[in-house]
Formats: structure tokens, sequence, C-alpha cells
């Protein structure tokens, strides 16, 4: 471990002082960490091991510490690391479900039917109130991307784990996979808005919202955070199962809560659901080798 060493004692009292944070305040020490290098970061990177997360913290909270360490027991042993700009919730969860359909044992099946999932949304699209106009650029650019893991380009290649890498590294493909898929989610709620209104409310003050205004102001504006009812709404819309393991400085024994947003029973002897990293205010892709 590089840096001073803390006692005990220290240690304790740090930890102690970590647990005592308000939600705000630990989204605003994980900013920290985040800000630092945000700007000239890819917008998705290469994997890296996990002992480099852990380095950032070891002048910071224990808790934190003990979590990375979990997750190593349990078997994680890399991150792909997402810029922290506030759409990283929608970019990593596009990147695991292109990634996905690529590593499915019939990839061409599976790339058709996701195709026919984008395809048939564009009705709930439609049905919200948005026009054609707003949104086709920007679902070409998702639906491109999962038409060259089936479809051969003119040299004969498909979509590679590499070429996927650069597609979310380029600003405007990247930003228009974002931009859809916010669009999509609101559209989620929109249209089904009975079922999402109870649970609707404003980040900042608490207060219930409606839904119209919840979209508008906290879905489809970029560089607004995720939470639970746009995870919900995204992941029902994609027919597509995710876990959310929370890196999030709680409780005393190190051990990290993993969120099912499962759509249905998993089928015996599918591989388990992508997990995405959730630090306060912030989300990356988790993953073992």
């Amino acid at each position: 471990m590089s840096g001073s060493h803390s006692s005990p004692t220290q240690s304790q009292s740090l930890n102690d002082d970590i647990n005592a944070l308000s939600v705000d305040e630990l989204d605003r020490l994980t900013q920290n960490v985040l800000d630092e290098t945000a700007s000239t970061r890819p917008l998705l990177g290469e994997t890296s091991p996990l002992s480099v997360l852990r380095e950032e913290y070891e002048r910071g909270s224990a808790t934190f510490l003990k979590q990375i360490d979990y997750l190593r027991e349990k078997g994680y042993t890399h991150f792909r690391r997402t810029r922290g700009d506030g759409d990283c919730f929608y970019r990593s969860l596009a990147f695991v479900w292109v990634e996905s359909l690529m590593v499915s044992p019939d990839k061409a099946f599976e790339a058709s039917k996701a195709l026919s999932l984008l395809e048939s949304s564009l009705d709930s699209l439609e049905a919200a109130g948005f026009q054609k106009l707003v949104y086709e650029d920007f679902y070409d650019a998702l639906a491109n991307l999962v038409r060259q893991i089936a479809s051969p380009a003119a040299d004969g290649s498909t979509l590679t784990l590499s070429a996927l890498l650069a597609a979310f590294q380029d600003p405007e493909t990247s930003n228009s996979i974002v931009v859809f898929l916010r669009l999509l989610t609101s559209a989620t709620i929109r249209v089904d808005e009975d079922n999402y209104a109870p649970f609707l409310f404003h980040p900042e003050i608490g207060e219930p919202i409606p839904p119209r205004e919840f979209c508008e102001n906290f879905v489809e504006a970029c560089g607004k955070e995720a939470d639970h009812v746009q995870i919900t709404a995204l992941t029902k819309a994609l027919n597509f199962s995710i876990q959310v393991a929370y890196l999030d400085g709680h409780g005393n024994d190190g051990t990290v809560n993993f969120v099912e947003f499962q759509i249905a029973p998993p089928e015996e002897g599918s591989p388990p659901s992508p997990v995405l990293l959730y630090r306060p205010g912030h989300y990356d892709i988790l993953e073992k080798h």
C-alpha cells in the first residue's frame, strides 16, 4: 500500500467519519476523485484491475477499501471506467448491453432480436410525443452497432470488442447512443406514468414531481444522473437484466450490496447479469476475468 499508514484508532475514526456523511457529502467525496482527471479520461476506458481503484481510496475511507476487497473476494478482478459526466449510467448500460449480444452463444439470433426490440421501441417514443426527426439519428447510432454484430461489413468483418470500445470512445457515436437511451427511458416512464408516478421525486428537494416534469428535467437532459427509477425503466425497455453493486462507503463489515434489476428469472445455465459498479453519483462497469 502506498502513502502513509494510519493507526487503528485513526482508521476507526476515519471509518466513523465516512459513515456519518450524508448522501450529498459522499457524492462530493466520490466526485472529487472522479473530477481530478475526468476531463482527460476517455468516455469509456479499457479495463483496469480493481487494485487501481483501491489505490484511489488508500488515503481515504477504510470502509471503501474493505468493500473493494470484498468485491475481489467475490471474484471481481477488473472494472471499466466511464467518464464522470452525468451520463455514465446510460453509457455503461449501453456498452454492456451490446457486449452481451456479442458474447452470446448465438450472437446473430440475439442481435436480430435486439434490432426488433429497438424498432418496436420507436412506437413508445411516438406514443410519448417525440417526433421522428428528434430521435432517428440517435436511434441509428445504436441500431447500426447492433447490426454489425450479425451482418458483416463490406470487408467481411463483424463487430469486435475493440471496435465496440472505439465506438463508445467516439463522442458523436457515444453521445448519440446516450441521448437515444435517455429518450427511451423517458418514453417508458411517460407511457406508463400511473405506475411510475408514485416513485418520482425531485432529486434535490425530495418533493413529488409530475412525470412529464421529471422526465424533461432529470431524464432527457444530458448530464443528469440516473437513479432507481431510470434504471428500472431502461432495463424494462431493453428487456435486459443487470445488477448494480453499491460501493457506497456504508457499513462497517465491508460488504457490498448487489441490487438486481431483473426482467425475468434467469434460464438455467445462462450467464450472470452484467454488473455496474455504483459509487455515489457515478457508475462504472464491474468485470470478472
